[in-house]
């Protein structure tokens, strides 16, 4: 549905993106992280048309973003990080007037105006001014914009700024509900939320592609940690794990507690014990920690030493 090609942005000196490509196949949830400053913005707003690339090329169900603008805006609905609303509209008449910019009837905006604000939960709030509603409830309203005409491609920067977690949780399972039925571009910061929501991951840093794929395949490519805690001397516990991997030692408490990177595939904790046991150490815990995709997002952007 979404196809990337070498696509680079430069605003003067600065390069915002450098050479982006990936694909997101029809009915995929990609999850689109970096830090802050990474480009995610800048490819989402070339995506929609709203900003034209320095070189390279994008196209969304078939049609090219800069070429077939017009085509690809008909399939798009686009939630920005500071989505704009206007304060001094109700709610219902800021989703009936943006219908009509999407093309659609008086008939048909009042239609989208109620199945999409049922969908984001705000049926009670229609009748209400804008400025009056809570941030949370505003971006709830971006949401609900991004839904009119049910767009086939729904770009997401953000979406959840400034929810509660009662809210969050009702926007992921939105976002879960459109799985198959929609392509998804999700960009956020809350990566437990991409866990549970996207098929696919792109992370970037500095412009460029750092690590993609599936949630599960990067968290399995992400060494896991065995975490082992102590009473007794730390020399003897640094000896032990020295030799199996890279390992952090520090004192917690009563205790000293070792994160060890194994070197081998092999699962270390059954000789671990046997040699804290015969250093005539105290062993308080042991076990495995499981990678997150937080794991994976550090290390990817450089966040922590391989």
């Amino acid at each position: 549905m979404i196809q990337v090609r070498d696509l680079t942005k430069t605003y003067g000196p600065t390069l915002s993106i450098d050479s982006l490509s990936f694909e997101v196949g029809e009915g995929d949830v990609l999850g689109f992280l970096g830090p802050n400053g990474a480009g995610k913005s800048t490819t989402m707003r070339i995506l929609t048309g709203l900003a034209r690339p320095t070189a390279g090329s994008a196209r969304v169900g078939g049609f090219d973003v800069q070429g077939e603008n017009e085509k690809v805006r008909q399939l798009i609905g686009y939630c920005p990080e500071r989505a704009p609303v206007y304060d001094e509209m109700t709610l219902a008449g800021f989703l009936e007037f943006m219908g009509g910019i999407r093309g659609l009837s008086s008939r048909e905006a009042k239609r989208e105006m109620e199945r999409t604000t049922d969908l984001v939960n705000l049926q009670n709030e229609r009748r209400r001014l804008l400025r009056n509603l809570s941030k949370g409830t505003r971006q709830r309203a971006a949401i609900a914009q991004s839904l009119l005409g049910d767009p086939k491609v729904l770009i997401l920067d953000e979406p959840t700024a400034g929810l509660d977690p009662s809210q969050i949780n009702d926007v992921r399972e939105l976002i879960r509900s459109m799985a198959g039925r929609r392509t998804v571009i999700l960009s956020t910061h809350i990566l437990p939320e991409v866990e549970m929501t996207c098929s696919r991951v792109v992370i970037i840093a500095g412009g460029r592609i750092v690590a993609k794929g599936t949630p599960e395949s990067l968290i399995g490519e992400e060494k896991r940690e065995i975490i082992v805690a102590v009473r007794g001397e730390r020399a003897p516990l640094e000896k032990i794990l020295q030799p199996l991997g890279s390992c952090d030692i520090r004192r917690v408490g009563e205790t000293w507690q070792g994160a060890l990177r194994p070197k081998s595939k092999t699962d270390p904790r059954a000789e671990i014990a046997r040699e804290v046991v015969g250093a005539g150490l105290e062993l308080i815990e042991l076990r495995a920690a499981s990678a997150r995709l937080e794991d994976v997002f550090l290390r990817a952007i450089g966040k922590r030493p391989s």
